[in-house]
């Protein structure tokens, strides 16, 4: 491979399209497409570019269109995309759902193309809180080095704001691998948080909120201590692998001194475009997994999932509380299942995800049907019925998960299920408050298993020119 500076090798190649273009006879046929205009298709094909395509941005001052450029190469000039739909799901701590775009998909050329920015405008939420679902995630935690103090993690949450901050831009950071360099920025998001330990080991224990008190037992759980909570938490998703592997590896480098890695997970869910239309992902037990889920329209989304401007602790004031829990499947138990129990464990129907008591998807629930047996159509202890927010005070999470497969089991089960996130505003009036209904006779609860557990404060999103968590640590 070789070691000639990225910037310097597009701004050759810069102008040597120019001066290609330049040499073209005037109203004759282009004898080829130009350097730098096509696009790396599904199967890796180059695609003839647009007739009418603009030139490559010129390189700035410093650099930055070039790197972008650089990165970016093999898109050319494809529009960007929107994703086909905000999808999320869960499992285990509350029924999953989805808000799915009224846009039509993408084509699959231009998935590579969506750009997410570090710094959003709205409300300034951090992004991977309401962005659309991805197909590639990591969640990884990091405990901070032996005789780190407050200093050395604000020089660390900086390095790494500023990391994010290029990658999802599509360009690439000083001292890169190379791994993403075709890609574009594929919808990445870096989202970033902090543990109940954090606050401790940098002296800022008067400035931790209540709302980030542990969570409390559960009978179900079965909760590894190694893979559970963790100083600093970092959300990896992307439409691609190498750019989310991309983006781990390059934040994982900027952590070398500062932060020590305490567990990795890594997670999947279908590719938007991969379906006709847009629609609601299926989790691996096969059941369509999202339907209710609060939706940025809805006139509370903002309460219910961020944190007010009345706040005790003014620097988490528009963040949100991040719950995360990896939840194993015991596929091989529910497989042996008939559909028609599999739908009364769920208290929906499997082929399209209407509820029991008839319609489609989108149709509320009945929850006060009875059958002709005098029953209810959805059973007592169906997880759609407890874990809705009709039987919890209206309690409500954004959930936003992935799923995960990490290979197979001495006795030959697989070793996969859900790694579950959710969002909410207060985890003691959200994620608690069902979970211990799902805990008290949930009919899912005896196919899973709670082996890992986090619980992170998510501060709103830097402002221009800053890093995440700034008015924490130097506040």
């Amino acid at each position: 491979m070789s070691k000639q500076n990225p910037r310097k090798q597009t701004a050759a190649k810069q102008a040597t399209a120019k001066q290609a273009t330049a040499k073209q006879p005037t109203g004759g046929k282009n004898p080829g497409t130009r350097p730098g205009t096509g696009s790396a298709g599904a199967g890796g094909g180059r695609i003839p570019a647009p007739a009418a395509a603009p030139a490559a941005p010129a390189p700035e001052a410093d650099g930055a269109a070039a790197k972008e450029f650089s990165r970016r190469r093999l898109l050319g000039t494809v529009g960007a995309a929107g994703a086909a739909g905000l999808v999320v799901g869960g499992a285990g701590g509350a029924a999953g759902v989805s808000a799915a775009q009224d846009d039509a998909p993408k084509a699959l050329s231009t998935l590579g193309s969506t750009k997410v920015p570090f710094r959003p405008a709205r409300a300034g939420h951090q992004a991977g809180i309401t962005t659309p679902l991805q197909a590639k995630g990591h969640l990884v935690a990091f405990d901070l080095a032996p005789g780190s103090d407050r200093k050395d993690a604000a020089a660390l949450l900086r390095r790494w704001s500023r990391t994010a901050e290029e990658l999802m831009a599509g360009r690439a950071p000083d001292a890169d691998t190379g791994v993403a360099l075709d890609a574009g920025p594929s919808s990445l998001t870096v989202t970033f948080g902090f543990g109940h330990s954090f606050f401790g080991r940098t002296g800022l224990t008067k400035r931790r909120p209540l709302e980030l008190d542990p969570l409390p037992d559960f009978s179900a759980d079965a909760l590894d201590p190694k893979s559970s909570n963790g100083d600093l938490w970092i959300q990896i998703g992307a439409d691609d692998a190498l750019v989310a592997f991309h983006a781990l590896r390059a934040l994982q480098k900027d952590a070398a001194g500062r932060a020590r890695l305490r567990w990795q997970m890594n997670g999947f869910n279908r590719t938007p475009g991969a379906t006709a239309h847009p629609m609601t992902t299926r989790n691996l037990m096969g059941q369509i997994d999202g339907t209710n889920n609060p939706k940025p329209s809805d006139q509370d989304f903002d309460e219910r999932i961020f944190v007010g401007r009345d706040a005790d602790q003014a620097w988490m004031r528009g963040g949100s509380y991040a719950v995360v829990r990896r939840i194993r499947m015991l596929l091989d138990d529910w497989e042996k299942r008939s559909r028609h129990d599999q739908e009364r464990v769920i208290g929906r129907r499997k082929d399209n995800g209407a509820p029991l008591t008839g319609g489609s998807e989108g149709t509320p629930m009945r929850l006060d049907a009875n059958g002709p047996d005098g029953m209810p159509v959805i059973p007592a202890n169906a997880h759609a019925r407890i874990a809705a927010p009709e039987s919890n005070q209206g309690a409500a999470m954004l959930r936003r998960p992935f799923s995960y497969h990490d290979g197979f089991r001495e006795d030959g089960a697989p070793d996969a299920g859900l790694l579950f996130i959710c969002w909410q505003a207060d985890p003691l009036r959200a994620f608690t408050q069902v979970q211990r209904k799902l805990d008290r006779g949930d009919a899912l609860s005896p196919f899973l298993r709670h082996e890992a557990s986090g619980l992170f404060a998510v501060p709103p999103a830097a402002e221009p020119g800053d890093y995440v968590g700034r008015p924490l640590l130097e506040g």
